[in-house]
């Protein structure tokens, strides 16, 4: 009796049609890469300077210290979050001789729960 249901299970199978995805046309319009498919990517690029950075992010960024040149700032990304509160990630941006040399998040502590 299983061998039968078995039988008839593989038997319907074969009759519906496979729905793979298919190639795109030869110089059409290709599947963009999977790192730019996630959603917590970030839009900074080494060499960028302050004004670059903060058209990439969206943000005004803010001070912190350092002298000109050798800055580092702040961004406040909005990310969402739920009516009622509204969740800011910090962005901490290094700049050296002008240019971005390195990028930080601090999710920090939530000030609600302490």
């Amino acid at each position: 009796m299983k061998t039968a249901v078995v039988a008839l299970a593989l038997i319907a199978g074969s009759f519906t049609q496979a729905a793979a995805q298919k190639l795109p046309p030869i110089g059409g319009p290709y599947p963009p890469p999977f790192t730019e498919t996630l959603s917590n990517n970030t839009p900074l690029a080494f060499g960028m300077d302050a004004v670059e950075a903060a058209r990439a992010l969206g943000t005004p960024l803010n001070y912190v210290r350092g002298r000109p040149g050798e800055e580092i700032f702040l961004a406040f990304r909005n990310v969402g979050g739920s009516g009622l509160f509204y969740k800011k990630d910090r962005l901490f941006l290094q700049f050296r001789k002008g240019r971005l040399a390195g990028w930080k998040g601090d999710w920090g502590h939530n000030w609600m729960w302490q």
